[in-house]
């Protein structure tokens, strides 16, 4: 009786549905950042155009200081970036994947 485990494509299985430490990391972090109702609002914000953190500040009617803590934990998972204007920092999205699942969550909230 053979060993099925030791199929190639049995391994080639095993190896595409492991997820690595650094991988699992990321994900969780993602989704963490989506768990937030203040990130969320800003993603969305941000999904219509850039903006900068007063006018992110203005729109959602939130401190600066609360925007920019948020856009800078944003930044660091690489879901917003910025280009610079002079001295004002303009956000936008920076993965159109989140965008994507952002939008079918929101979607999937409506229609309930």
């Amino acid at each position: 009786m053979s060993d099925d485990k030791n199929k190639p494509e049995d391994q080639e299985k095993k190896h595409v549905n492991e997820l690595d430490e650094e991988t699992l990391f990321v994900v969780s972090q993602t989704f963490k950042a989506l768990s937030d109702p203040t990130r969320i609002r800003i993603l969305h914000l941000l999904c219509e155009q850039e903006m900068s953190v007063n006018q992110i500040a203005d729109t959602l009617e939130l401190r600066q200081s609360t925007v920019s803590h948020q856009l800078r934990f944003l930044k660091n998972l690489r879901l917003v970036k910025y280009r610079r204007a002079g001295t004002t920092l303009f956000y936008s999205h920076d993965d159109e994947h989140v965008i994507d699942l952002l939008q079918q969550t929101i979607n999937h909230a409506l229609h309930h």
